[in-house]
């Protein structure tokens, strides 16, 4: 891999730091040419410290390091972007990232709808609401609604109408993370059991 130290002043070339797992950026660093090398042989994350001035690998003192998952190099061979997988937090205050958030994994708009089924789940003082209304009847009446939806999917998956397809498979996921959620789960447990079955 080369990476263009002499664009940059000092010979630094800024490193964005991202969790191989959730994809977050958890920090940004700078390295020399000394630092990359570093990282590559040790696989931790090394940095040129520029308040130190002088090599600094992430962890040295809080045990809280970055174990090396990869490197790529961008398009002018000037920015590194470097996979990790953190141990413990990343933050010298102690947060997961430098920018104070929780290095969770997010599905997009998927993670949003689960944080809604979650406050209407919880929310007992909001009787016009579905969710509320679905969890208030139990597991069974929400197995029930999936199972139905189920049918429905497969009904218009045999059918030329897409959009009452789609529809009818936004029905069926919107049921099943509420029936995950009663039981006690989140997507985020259905993607690790795919992961372990991954070869």
């Amino acid at each position: 891999m080369e990476v263009d130290f002499s664009k940059n002043v000092d010979g630094l070339v800024p490193a964005i730091i991202q969790d191989a797992k959730t994809k977050n950026v958890l920090m940004l660093g700078y390295m020399n040419q000394e630092a990359l090398e570093a990282t590559q042989q040790t696989k931790r994350v090394t940095f040129f410290s520029r308040t130190k001035n002088r090599l600094w690998t992430k962890g040295e003192e809080s045990g809280n390091f970055l174990e090396l998952v990869g490197i790529k190099n961008d398009c002018d061979s000037d920015t590194l972007l470097i996979f990790v997988k953190p141990i413990g937090p990343t933050c010298h205050k102690g947060t997961d990232t430098c920018w104070g958030e929780a290095n969770k994994q997010e599905y997009g708009f998927l993670s949003q709808l689960e944080e809604v089924i979650t406050s209407r789940k919880n929310d007992k003082e909001n009787q016009n609401s579905y969710v509320a209304s679905l969890f208030r009847k139990g597991i069974n009446k929400i197995a029930q609604k999936v199972g139905e939806e189920a049918v429905e999917t497969v009904i218009e998956a045999k059918d030329n109408d897409d959009e009452l397809f789609l529809n009818e498979s936004a029905d069926l996921l919107f049921h099943y993370l509420i029936l995950l959620q009663a039981k006690g789960f989140k997507l985020e447990d259905i993607v690790q059991t795919l992961q372990k079955r991954h070869k």
